[in-house]
């Protein structure tokens, strides 16, 4: 993998899509974010068990999620794809919006994303990918802490901010308030014991 110095500087998608494929890398406002290497085996459980919880939920709606790796470009405008600063690719997203769907992933927000944290990226989802996520309209942004078994919750109020969010234990089942009749049933501690 390229040591991140030799990624200092402004990117675009253009330069984003010349970088080699077997490494994973997030643009922030041009600025390149190395991912963490292979995920632990806890985050991978936390995703399997949510895609096999929500994916059916979602049958017959228009929505559709999509795990990482993933690209999300988030235009500021009408850019043209190859002038996008920003690309991330969020542990879980669900968009219902089709249309911002390609062959390349999605341009444009999705209408969830969850992110599961990792000690190397925690700081990044709470702080940069928050502020990230309510510029761009994600209606609902949820940030899991795997070891504290913790859920933080950020939702878009009528003008279009997060405003405090709600912490909650990974305990019973949450609901996803900007998909009705969806929610995650969470599994019980010791699903994840070695």
């Amino acid at each position: 993998m390229l040591q991140l110095a030799e990624k200092l500087g402004q990117f675009t998608y253009a330069d984003y899509c010349r970088w080699p494929e077997d490494e994973r890398w997030e643009l922030i406002e041009g600025e390149a974010f190395a991912m963490c290497p292979a995920p632990t085996w806890m985050h991978q459980e936390f995703i399997t068990a949510l895609v096999a919880r929500i994916h059916p939920q979602l049958d017959g709606s228009p929505c559709r999620l999509y795990a990482a790796p993933f690209d999300v470009r988030l235009p500021k405008a009408n850019e043209a794809d190859d002038l996008i600063a920003t690309v991330v690719q969020p542990d879980l997203a669900v968009f219902c919006d089709r249309s911002r769907l390609d062959a390349k992933g999605a341009r444009g927000a999705p209408d969830w994303a969850i992110e599961i944290l990792s000690p190397s990226t925690a700081a990044k989802d709470h702080i940069r990918k928050r502020a990230l996520y309510e510029r761009h309209g994600v209606r609902e942004y949820w940030l899991i802490h795997p070891d504290d078994r913790l859920l933080t919750i950020y939702r878009l109020d009528h003008q279009g901010c997060y405003g405090a969010p709600d912490i909650l234990e990974l305990t019973g089942s949450t609901e996803v308030s900007v998909l009705p009749g969806v929610r995650v049933d969470w599994p019980a501690p010791d699903a994840f014991d070695l």
